[in-house]
This record gives C-alpha cells, sequence and structure tokens, in this order.
C-alpha cells in the first residue's frame, strides 16, 4: 500500500509498506495497490530486523534492483493429465532422518488422493516436515504443514487444500498408507499415517491410498523413537519425498 502523510490522502509519492500481519484499522484509509506473490518468508525476517528506539532497523536493507517481467501464464498443477494407469508406474521414496521408506500407490482406489500426494511431493511441500506421531502398534504419522523446518511459501500453499474422502474396502494392515483428517471426512490435505500393527477400527472411515513396499525395517525404527502423548521427544525427519516412475518396458 502507498505510504502518505498522515491526514493528506493525496501526499502518496514513491514510498510503500507491505502488510506482513492482518491490518483492518488500515482499511479504507491507505491505497492499495498490489499484494506479494513470492518471497512472504522473506519479508517476515525482515520484519524481524533490529530496531532502534525510533522504529529503524540498526543495519541497512536494501532493495537492489526492480525488474519488471510479464505476468507468467497461469500454472497447471503437476500430476492433473495423467491416466490412473499413468499414476500407478510413480513410486516415492520417503528420505527420512532414519533411512529411506519406498511406497507404491493405489490410484484405481484413491485417484484423487493419489493426484494429491504425488503433487505435494513434486513441488517440495513434505521436504522437512516431521513425524510428529508415533503410536507403537499402530500407525506413524507424517506431512503436517505445521512441523515443516522452514514455513512453505505461499506457492506452495497455491496446491494445499481439503479433499473429499475416497473410501474403500482395503483393510489398514501394516504397511498401509492412509490419509489423516480431523473429525470432518473431508479435511484431509498433506499429513498421512503408515500402518504399523492392526488398525482395522480405521477401515473405511480414512482414505487409504498406498502402501509400503520397501523400508519397513526403517518404519520400525521410527515407531520405536521415545514419544510422550504420541509425540516423539526427538525430531523424526521427513527430509524430502522423491518421486521415481517405474519403467514397464
Amino acid at each position: 500500500s502507498a505510504v502518505q502523510v498522515p491526514g493528506d490522502p493525496d501526499s502518496a509519492g514513491s514510498q510503500f509498506f507491505i502488510v506482513v500481519t492482518d491490518q483492518p484499522a488500515l482499511d479504507g484509509q491507505y491505497t492499495v495497490f498490489a499484494r506479494v506473490v513470492e518471497g512472504i518468508n522473506l519479508i517476515q525476517t525482515i520484519s524481524e530486523t533490529e530496531t532502534d528506539e525510533n522504529g529503524l532497523p540498526t543495519e541497512r536493507i536494501e532493495i537492489t534492483n526492480v525488474t519488471l517481467r510479464d505476468k507468467p501464464l497461469p500454472e497447471i498443477p503437476p500430476f492433473s493429465t495423467e491416466t490412473v494407469e499413468e499414476l500407478a508406474t510413480y513410486r516415492a521414496v520417503l528420505e527420512t532422518s532414519f533411512g529411506e521408506i519406498t511406497m507404491e500407490f493405489f490410484p484405481h482406489l484413491a485417484p484423487n488422493h493419489v493426484r494429491n500426494f504425488l503433487r505435494l511431493a513434486k513441488i517440495g511441500l513434505y521436504d522437512g516436515v516431521t513425524f510428529h506421531r508415533v503410536v507403537p502398534g499402530f500407525v506413524i504419522q507424517t506431512g503436517f504443514v505445521e512441523t515443516r523446518a522452514e514455513p512453505p511459501s505461499e506457492r506452495l500453499m497455491k496446491y494445499f487444500g481439503n479433499m473429499e474422502p475416497e473410501f474403500n474396502d482395503t483393510s489398514h494392515v501394516a504397511g498401509i498408507v492412509s490419509m489423516a483428517h480431523g473429525e470432518d471426512p473431508a479435511s484431509g490435505n498433506s499429513s498421512f499415517f503408515i500402518v504399523t500393527g492392526n488398525a482395522s477400527p480405521l477401515d473405511n472411515l480414512y482414505t487409504v491410498f498406498g502402501r509400503i513396499v520397501d523400508g519397513m525395517d526403517v518404519v520400525q525404527q521410527i515407531e520405536a523413537v521415545p514419544a510422550e502423548n504420541e509425540a516423539p521427544l526427538e525430531r523424526v525427519e521427513l527430509m524430502k519425498v522423491r518421486i521415481e516412475q517405474i519403467d514397464e518396458h
């Protein structure tokens, strides 16, 4: 929004400000002319810079250059056009702080959940989240965006949203991967869990969309991490989800 002299709405010139948190008191008082679409995390960092008693930064923070560029064409979300058969050729390798876990997908049972997972993995939304829930003999859970080492950018969050459930008859047995949700079955988005034992009470209540095909020993190591109230006492990180495609020929 444009900076102006208090009480003089016609005084705006070259100065502008970027709102870091909601400021409803400014509504209708200043001229809004743009919005940040990339770099809001950097803006947040700048806002936390040390200041003097007058609110001025104690070190020089400089705009070194302003580049004008064409507005990019709308992006096609990754994994929007693949058929169910094509989705089935992908695998996800979960690179964790304990080792790698490989999962295959069930797009014939839950195509939208598979697309969503592949999409979030492809754009890097899962990079740096933790396994935030460990229940021995039941599940280990990860993918919760708020556990991410760095807050996700606005670009990443553009593809983040709730999904309608795709319940199916697959039993929640050891190795199954299923989407977590809150009280509303349509509140699943990024958080998912890996079943480590008999979790049949979850059948037809959560959407199964894949299973572990390699790395159950790593799953068991994570399951064995000491926890308090289901929260691990040490940080167990999902550093990255690597997408690989099987060569069918």
